[in-house]
């Protein structure tokens, strides 16, 4: 299996008002976006040009949506990406910038 392009673990995802897990992982690889559980069972997948992602118009930095198989998703990460070796989910902006450039919308 190749090395993810993208991976964020500590990521709160919710859809709706209802959290699915408060300690979920992203990973972007081989062209598909996938949203985990912290024990790593699959919330939702797919290809990343099927996947719209973008800040919401209110609320912190931190957060991002993501649009997935006709479901909104919203993703708690962190405010500013941790310091190097340090533990902790990449910035919201990092998260969105991996999706355009992994479905080759943005350099």
């Amino acid at each position: 299996m190749a090395e993810p392009e993208f991976k964020a673990t500590g990521v709160r995802i919710g859809k709706r008002l209802r959290s699915l897990t408060r300690a979920g992982q992203v990973r972007i690889s081989d062209g598909r976006l996938e949203l985990l559980t912290s024990y790593g069972s699959e919330i939702d997948s797919a290809p990343v040009q099927a996947v719209r992602a973008s800040r919401p118009w209110f609320g912190p930095d931190g957060r991002a949506t993501a649009d997935l198989n006709g479901n909104r998703y919203l993703l708690t990460l962190g405010d500013h990406d941790p310091a190097p070796g340090e533990p902790g989910p990449p910035a919201a902006r990092r998260f969105i910038e991996a999706v355009r450039r992994a479905a080759g919308r943005g350099d």
